[in-house]
């Protein structure tokens, strides 16, 4: 019988086929490797593509705030960010030129405007807030049925820079020239309206200022002249990535602002006369004081104690200096006397019968701080207001409106969080420390 034919296996060939299953086993390793990275490396550029495609082309056209089912958009948003950032560098350009290069001066001066261009978020919040207000005003205007033409943005982009047409603008009608009277060292007390206070003493005779010098006539403004000085500006925000029709829509606005406020001022009957009042003031740092001068008015009168408060000199040797100052108010408006001298002062002076002294009046001016006061009212009447408080009259007017019409009519979506454009970029030139400026002489 035949023997079967045994098979023997080397060290070397067993070696070989170990190799080879090791060589199969980490290539089918690495396939997978590859097919992983692959995996991911697609999901990752799907992720980007998502993200790329939400930022410019979704994102944009998402609202940032909703004024009466008005979108603001982000990119609408973002555009007037990088129209008031390029304003504010044109502004402190404009300036470094005018100062020859100094940018210390430039700071000095314009140093709130640097703060707001190092602050994105800040200056996009005040300009969505701003926009918001133009979004109402545009509302208000159109039920109103005012319209702004292009023309009409035409003729007040001319006026900025004083072209009329190639003609002088129209003149201001002259106002006629009011007496008004002059506060004195020695105040008489005179009749006033229909209030007076009784006196023997005739009052003194109005002396008349000098003539004031009139104007310089103005200068037509050619129409190339405009044109060069428009184009400059076009141009130098151009340079900055902000359009020309970016700045009319601006302009349009502006005008929107004005027409509202002329009807709200008609709807509203804001009056160009109010209540004004004058009176004298005696201040007191100390109640001691205070009630001493009180004591003293009442053994004589107010006048006279006036009279010798506001001529006695400081005495700065003094161990105890008197804080007493003699003052006097001339015509003013309630709030325009609540900021000089206090609220409740210039309640006071509102309520007070003519020539009546009043009691002591405390004001905390700070926390460890109070001042005490002592005011005769020598006359109140309905005057006419100056044209800044006319002008502060009707922007709280028109302020009190735009709070009034977004009362549940705005949403914010916060979606501009974050996303306040840093452009264009401030030169770090104007946030550099100033060069000192070299001694005199080497010394």
């Amino acid at each position: 019988m035949a023997k079967k034919k045994e098979t023997t296996i080397t060290e070397a060939q067993r070696q070989s086929r170990k190799e080879v299953l090791l060589a199969r086993k980490q290539a089918q390793q690495t396939r997978q490797i590859r097919i992983g990275v692959a995996v991911v490396g697609g999901l990752l550029l799907l992720v980007f593509l998502a993200a790329a495609i939400n930022e410019l082309i979704i994102a944009p056209g998402r609202p940032v705030a909703i004024v009466n089912d008005e979108e603001i958009t982000l990119r609408e948003w973002q555009d007037r960010v990088r129209f008031e950032r390029a304003q504010r560098i044109i502004l402190l350009e404009n300036q470094l030129a005018a100062f020859q290069g100094n940018v210390g001066v430039v700071q000095q001066f314009a140093g709130s405007v640097i703060n707001e261009l190092l602050q994105p978020e800040v200056l996009g919040q005040s300009t969505l807030n701003q926009m918001i207000d133009e979004a109402v005003i545009r509302q208000a205007a159109q039920e109103r049925g005012i319209t702004v033409t292009d023309a009409d943005v035409d003729a007040e982009i001319g006026q900025t820079f004083n072209y009329f047409g190639g003609e002088l603008p129209t003149p201001l009608p002259t106002a006629t020239a009011t007496v008004q009277p002059t506060p004195s060292v020695t105040p008489i007390p005179t009749a006033v309206i229909t209030d007076e206070i009784p006196t023997n003493t005739p009052a003194p005779t109005v002396t008349v200022g000098p003539t004031s010098t009139p104007p310089p006539t103005a200068t037509a403004v050619s129409a190339e002249a405009f044109q060069e000085e428009f184009g400059g500006l076009v141009d130098q925000f151009e340079e900055h990535g902000v359009s020309e029709e970016q700045y009319r829509e601006i302009v349009r606005n502006q005008i929107y602002r004005e027409r509202l406020i002329e009807v709200l001022n008609v709807e509203d009957e804001i009056s160009d006369l109010a209540q004004h009042a004058s009176f004298f003031v005696l201040q007191f740092d100390t109640e001691e004081e205070a009630n001493e001068a009180q004591a003293m008015i009442e053994a004589s009168d107010y006048l006279s104690v006036w009279n010798e408060i506001r001529s006695t000199p400081a005495d700065l040797e003094a161990e105890t200096p008197s804080t007493a100052q003699a003052l006097e108010n001339v015509w003013v408006t309630e709030d325009t006397a609540a900021t000089r001298v206090g609220a409740e002062v210039a309640e006071a002076a509102f309520s007070l019968p003519v020539g009546e002294v009043s009691d002591v009046i405390s004001r905390t001016v700070t926390t460890d701080s109070t001042q005490y006061y002592l005011i005769q009212v020598t006359g109140r009447e309905e005057r006419p207001l100056s044209a800044s408080e006319l002008q502060t009259l009707e922007l709280e007017n028109l302020a009190a409106f735009i709070d009034e019409q977004l009362t549940g009519s705005l949403t914010l979506t916060e979606y501009d969080r974050g996303r306040a454009p840093t452009s264009p970029v401030l030169d770090p030139l104007f946030t550099a420390a100033p060069t000192a400026t070299p001694p005199v002489g080497g010394g």
